[in-house]
């Protein structure tokens, strides 16, 4: 399986939902960079699951034990320059629950069992599951504290669910009640991020964000900036003209998202993305059994999310941040005073 995403940063992710541990290593990091262990958990607790009643009933601490690339003390530690690898060993899993003859729709079941010829590990979603999000978390809750230290903020938050901006948990507690799921829509915004980071064609910035955050599951589609709504504006509303405040060049608007030509602009990066339902739902649904052949009727069992929105917001700002710090290590081109 493809599980590594390499760029100045290297992140790899292993592990399936029900397996005995999940985990990450991420290498890259530059030594002597202090890592705040009570402030990782709280960011990890954000997307844990078991903690609201919209959410999972399948408790699990989701607290790391670091392995590798840390030297220090129980309550921190500073990167060493080696590799950083960390483990969330699984403690609440019921493979029972999960009929790996039967495909759910909406799920990766059916395309595993194809590739792998029947041996993917289904359990749970296996590696495919959002489990996987949490060691993501991990390396992003990393890389969140190097980047605060340099000035740049991160902030994700739902813009709506199901269609709904408001009583969005009311919405989301009905479709649980209907044996339901329902999807929605993240923005994720970055602020502090110099101009001149990024490349133009195959290393842009919204390449680097895409590729992270199409490994969050349930991601189908993300915009930067004005996004789809650029296509129905004409050039002189999509433009963001340039103005001067103070000594430093910004634009007057940011349809842009602060990515021009994959590089930064120095305004604040801006990106949304759709979310789609729970695929793992308790009404009757149609799927086909793998050993007959024969059509069939699932009732999905298990503990799962009327919606995956809520607890994913944090994995965005995790992957904003892995792509932000990868840039930052990028050598830049030559420096210019308005940045």
């Amino acid at each position: 399986m493809s599980s590594t995403w390499k760029s100045n940063l290297s992140l790899t992710i292993f592990g399936q939902s029900h397996g005995e541990a999940i985990g990450m290593t991420l290498d890259g990091v530059p030594a002597g960079e202090e890592i705040d262990f009570a402030r990782l958990d709280a960011f990890l607790l954000r997307r844990a699951p078991g903690n609201a009643p919209w959410t999972t009933p399948r408790k699990e601490a989701d607290t790391p034990e670091f392995l590798a690339g840390l030297i220090g003390s129980e309550a921190g530690g500073k990167t060493c320059g080696a590799p950083i690898a960390a483990i969330i060993r699984n403690t609440n899993t019921r493979s029972a629950d999960y009929d790996k003859k039967i495909p759910r729709p909406g799920h990766a079941d059916f395309a595993a069992h194809v590739k792998y010829g029947g041996f993917a590990d289904l359990s749970g979603g296996g590696h495919f599951s959002g489990r996987l999000t949490a060691p993501l978390c991990i390396a992003g809750g990393i890389c969140l504290q190097i980047l605060e230290r340099r000035g740049v903020k991160i902030d994700a938050k739902i813009l709506s669910v199901n269609g709904i901006a408001d009583d969005y948990i009311n919405e989301i507690l009905r479709a649980k009640e209907a044996g339901d799921s329902v999807g929605g829509i993240i923005e994720c915004v970055t602020t502090g991020l110099p101009g001149g980071l990024g490349s133009p064609m195959f290393d842009g910035m919204e390449n680097r964000i895409a590729a992270l955050a199409f490994a969050i599951p349930a991601v189908k589609g993300i915009e930067f900036g004005a996004g789809f709504a650029a296509a129905e504006m004409t050039g002189s509303q999509n433009n963001d003209p340039f103005v001067l405040r103070g000594d430093k060049i910004e634009t007057a608007t940011n349809h842009h998202g602060g990515i021009l030509g994959g590089i930064t602009s120095g305004m604040p990066l801006v990106f949304r993305v759709a979310i789609k339902p729970t695929p793992s739902i308790s009404l009757p649904q149609q799927s086909v059994n793998l050993e007959t052949l024969t059509p069939t009727t699932l009732e999905i069992k298990g503990r799962h999310d009327p919606c995956i929105v809520p607890r994913a917001v944090p994995c965005f700002e995790a992957v904003a941040a892995i792509a932000a710090l990868d840039a930052m290590l990028q050598k830049r081109g030559t420096p210019c005073r308005y940045h």
